[in-house]
Parts: structure tokens; sequence; C-alpha cells
């Protein structure tokens, strides 16, 4: 349900500027895609995390279309930190959600672009440039944007487990001990599981061709434009005790489905934080 506050028309012309912030960070991300990325390493000691020159061009592009048209609005962003946190509108970016993908030439990389008011998660998208995909959603209703078409994403039934294709990015980089031990659990009882795809994963929970992700250790920017999307399309966004997701993300399910995502949350709970 949308926030008392926030009128559908606001909501609506609110939605059409994503789709411009979506633009204006395709145009910043293509031309370095399988080129010369300015690869950074800024993990040090604590590991490889990469950045390169997409992650940090598209997250300036956002911000100066924001301010140019909404200076009053908030931004969270995972290369350029915060600024106005506390506004009623806030957006939360993550310019190249699969760094790795992205400098291994794969396309399973996303733009991810949340909009948060009043506190709540009301707006969002996951955008794949390279395949000219927008999945953009929000309480009214989700859908694909791509070709110059709009076609309406809905998630697809599945009440068991067993039948459940499920997804994470990396089991043993991103759980713990606790973690993977319930992932391993949950990967045995499902149909079929699929590593690395990042939030491109959540996207086809959204259309209906997944039904399950489960991630651990994520921060706002790596979830928050999922939560309206798959909303919108009819499934479920928890945490690990099937709990609302907090504003600063954590442990996360994605479900289409809320049978099966209950059968997933026994091995979860377990090892929630």
């Amino acid at each position: 349900m949308l926030a008392p506050t926030l009128a559908a028309d606001r909501l609506s012309h609110l939605g059409e500027f994503l789709l411009e912030l979506n633009k204006a960070a395709a145009d910043a991300i293509l031309p370095l895609f399988r080129a010369d990325h300015g690869l950074v390493d800024k993990g040090g000691a604590k590991g490889f995390d990469p950045v390169t020159e997409a992650d940090r061009g598209a997250e300036a592009a956002i911000r100066r279309l924001i301010a140019e048209h909404f200076p009053e609005h908030g931004v969270i962003g995972e290369e350029y930190g915060e600024d106005r946190p506390e506004a009623e509108f806030v957006w939360v970016l993550d310019p190249v959600d699969g760094t790795r993908a992205f400098i291994s030439g794969l396309p399973l990389w996303c733009v991810l672009i949340g909009l948060r008011h009043q506190g709540r998660p009301v707006l969002g998208s996951i955008a794949q440039p390279f395949l000219d995909e927008i999945y953009v959603g929000h309480a009214g209703g989700s859908r694909l944007i791509s070709g110059g078409a709009s076609t309406p994403l809905k998630v697809r039934p599945c009440p068991r487990l067993t039948e459940a294709v499920i997804a994470t990015t990396d089991p043993e980089g991103c759980f713990d001990g606790a973690e993977l031990g319930a992932w391993t659990q949950v990967r045995a009882a499902a149909r079929l599981a699929r590593l690395g795809c990042d939030a491109y994963a959540y996207a086809m929970v959204a259309m209906g061709k997944m039904d399950l992700v489960i991630e651990a250790g994520l921060k706002a920017w790596d979830v928050e434009s999922a939560i309206p999307l798959i909303e919108g399309a009819g499934g479920l966004v928890t945490d690990w005790r099937g709990q609302p997701v907090g504003p600063n993300g954590g442990q996360i399910a994605i479900a289409g489905d809320r049978a099966c995502l209950d059968e997933a949350l026994v091995a979860l709970r377990r090892s929630a934080k």
C-alpha cells in the first residue's frame, strides 16, 4: 500500500523520472562494458573489491539529475555515500550491482535505483542496459520495459520448495559458516539452483522465471530497489526471520510464493541475525 501522503499521480511522475535516471546511467556505463573500464581494487587487505569508472560515472550522472530536478531529495549511494538521508524522498543507488560480472564481460550486472518515501521503499527499478531491459515496479504493479514495449510482470506459483528454482550470488564468499549451512539445506531441497546472478535473479523472480533468492550481508542499495518491484509483481521480500527488511539490508529472502518462502525459512531462521 502506498504511503497515504504519496498520491498516485506524483508516484507516476517519479516513475517517469526513474526512467530518465536509468537512461543517464546506461549512457555512462555502456561505452565501458567489455572495454577499458578503469578497474580499481578498493578492498585492500580485506580482499578483492572491484570498482570501475562505470560505477562512479553512473552514480555521478544519476546524482546530477536528482540535484537538478529534485534538489530537496536525499541520496544514498554505494560510491558517494549519503546526502540528506532523512529527507522525505531518498534515492538509494547501486550504479553497477555485479561489478565482478561487469569486469568479466558477463551481462548479469544491473543498475539498481530505489526510492524511499518517509522511510519506506515505494518505487524501484532493476535495469540491464546491455540487454535493453528495465524492470520497474511499485505497489500498483510492476512491468518490464524493453524494445519500446511495456509488459506486466507477475511472479509464478510455486507452493513447494522441491519445485523451486533458487539462486544466490556466491555461497562461499557471501555466507558465514552457519549461513552456508542454511543455504546448503535449502539448496538440497530445491529443484535447481543458479549462482552468480546478483540482482538479475531478483528480476527473474518478478518475471516468474525463478522462485527464490537468498542473500546475506547486503547493504540498503543492494536490495531496496527490489522491494517495490517484487511486491508489485505479487511477491515477497523479507529477512531470514520472515520479517520486513530494515533500512540497512542484511540477510534477505526474495520469493514469488509465500508457501515456498515459508519452507525455506525453516532452515534460514536458524542462522538469522
